[in-house]
């Protein structure tokens, strides 16, 4: 069983989902069936498919959810240290073209999020990323061609 690395946040975020998932959406969605089905003839009833294909979902992701749970790799961050970046490194860099700053957070591919700053160990940036120190220049290739960027700080957050 492959272990699948975040950190506490992103464990206690999944966990949070699931219980929603669970205690929340599972119920209203079987209310939403019962109500549909209460409709008549469910061959063409669009609302009744409907709340079926939500249930699906819902099931299929509540399924995710636990598999990736029990194989989680909690990684504390706040034990981590030094300047060599690593799994959960907050890293700043500045594009060495614009000299615009980005910060990114280095997690799990589950809790990747580029709109809150955090991007999956897996990524092509990440990747580049691992290993170096601050200082360090670092090219990447994105989809709009190779951009470099010099690393100015190294956080443990």
């Amino acid at each position: 069983m492959e272990k699948v690395p975040m950190t506490q946040a992103g464990f206690v975020a999944l966990g949070e989902e699931l219980k929603k998932r669970q205690s929340e959406d599972r119920p209203r969605i079987i209310e939403h069936i019962a109500e549909a089905r209460s409709h008549g003839d469910l061959s063409e009833n669009a609302e009744y498919h409907a709340a079926k294909e939500e249930q699906s979902h819902n099931e299929g992701r509540i399924a995710e959810l636990e598999d990736k749970l029990a194989r989680a790799d909690i990684i504390d961050i706040s034990k981590l240290s030094g300047d060599t970046i690593k799994f959960g490194a907050t890293v700043t860099l500045v594009d060495e073209d614009t000299e615009k700053k980005t910060v990114w957070q280095i997690v799990g591919e589950v809790e990747a999020d580029a709109k809150k700053g955090r991007i999956s160990i897996t990524s092509p940036l990440a990747r580049a990323l691992i290993g170096k120190k601050k200082g360090a220049s670092v090219e990447v290739n994105t989809p709009g061609g190779a951009k470099a960027y010099e690393i100015t700080k190294v956080e443990w957050r």
